[in-house]
C-alpha cells in the first residue's frame, strides 16, 4: 500500500495480529505448510481484522465530525 493513512497502518497491524493469533491457534508458523483450508482461514483472519478495524475507526471519525458540525438554524 502506498502512503497508508494512520488508520490503514493501524488496521494492517490489527489484521496481522489476527492472522498471527490464528497461526498460533493451529500451532503453525510456516505458511508453506498450511493446507488450503488453513490458508483460507488465515487470510480471512487478516482481512477481517483489517476491515473491522477500519470500520471501527470510521465510526469514531464520523462521531467526531458530527459533533463538530453545527446545526443549521432553519
Amino acid at each position: 500500500m502506498i502512503d497508508a493513512t494512520p488508520n490503514e497502518s493501524e488496521a494492517m497491524s490489527v489484521g496481522g495480529q489476527q492472522g498471527g493469533e490464528y497461526l498460533e491457534s493451529i500451532a503453525k508458523s510456516d505458511l508453506a505448510t498450511l493446507t488450503e483450508t488453513e490458508w483460507d482461514r488465515f487470510i480471512d483472519a487478516v482481512v477481517t481484522g483489517y476491515c473491522d478495524h477500519l470500520r471501527e475507526r470510521a465510526a469514531q471519525d464520523r462521531k467526531r465530525l458530527d459533533a463538530m458540525t453545527p446545526e443549521v438554524p432553519f
